[in-house]
């Protein structure tokens, strides 16, 4: 990845350990001084982190211990989320979290808040623009069942604190990430190769916005130029809108195995986006989704893709 427009600059980077912030922080690195904060249990991830030029900073967002975070950044990327299904830790650490960390980094030239298409009231397939209902998008699974509740609380904290400190700050509501170390598509591609039906719903097609992780680095400055106070908030997800049927069916074509499916209503509806204000403020995505998915395979399963 490239790390385009930003360079010279202090980054604050949270949740730097998940998926998608790791690969940014690396190709930030390049080119910036980024500060990585997580709770890193895991010490070979650090070490890794450390080792592509991350400065490695151990935080605890629901306690409020931020201040190992250099309070001096020019920019914070929050992409820390808590998913213990515990309702008070979540919240502690999602909403007060945000809060903490905005505080120490009032003085930040922007803030940008990552959040999630969960956070939109299940509606068929009905398109969400930014101000369409919110609601328990992923209540209906089990191992997820603070995910949505929680992303709401945090925009809102997100949106309090924005005024509260006068500190420009941007929303953006991430739709599927995914690239080359993983994502949901490439979780659907390891259980067809282990033989296993993909849940859909049954209220077919299961429709979102698979987003590349170069598309993601592409568009972090241009969501950084258009925070502002109050808050910007902003759809985040690819410019095609796919069908997990659809990127399923492809990979099976690419891997020479089946694609099962198995419609249910236990899972979540499409979320399909209006992404109108994402294409005004920072442009459209350039990875087609079917290069990207062929990409993820090669590099997740090279012995598998013709």
């Amino acid at each position: 990845m490239n790390s385009g427009a930003l360079a010279g600059k202090k980054i604050v980077i949270t949740g730097v350990t998940g998926q998608v912030a790791r690969p940014l922080a690396v190709a930030l690195a390049r080119d910036n001084e980024v500060f990585g904060a997580a709770r890193f249990t895991d010490q070979t991830a650090r070490a890794a982190l450390e080792a592509s030029g991350v400065h490695c900073v151990a935080i605890d967002l629901a306690a409020g211990e931020v201040a190992d975070l250099p309070a001096d950044a020019d920019y914070v990327l929050n992409f820390a989320v808590a998913k213990s299904n515990d309702w008070e830790a979540d919240l502690a650490a999602n909403s007060g979290g945000v809060a903490y960390l905005m505080e120490h980094h009032r003085h930040a030239q922007a803030f940008l808040h990552c959040s999630s298409t969960a956070v939109y009231k299940p509606a068929g397939h009905h398109v969400f623009a930014e101000d369409g209902p919110l609601g328990d998008n992923h209540g209906v699974w089990p191992f997820l069942r603070t995910y949505s509740i929680c992303k709401i609380a945090a925009e809102g904290t997100a949106r309090w604190a924005a005024q509260r400190f006068a500190l420009p700050t941007t929303i953006a509501r991430l739709s599927v990430p995914y690239g080359d170390g993983g994502g949901w598509p490439a979780i659907h591609l390891h259980m067809m190769l282990s033989g296993n039906a993909i849940p859909v719903h049954v209220d077919a097609p299961s429709v979102y916005h698979p987003l590349h992780a170069d598309d993601i680095l592409a568009m972090v400055p241009r969501l950084l130029n258009v925070a502002s106070v109050p808050a910007t908030t902003v759809n985040w997800g690819g410019s095609e809108a796919v069908s997990i049927e659809e990127w399923c069916t492809y990979l099976a074509e690419l891997t020479g195995i089946e694609a099962t499916f198995e419609p249910t209503s236990h899972t979540i509806d499409s979320v399909q986006i209006d992404t109108t204000r994402m294409h005004e403020l920072v442009g459209e995505t350039t990875v087609p989704w079917r290069e990207g998915m062929k990409r993820m395979a090669k590099a997740l399963h090279p012995d598998k893709v013709k």
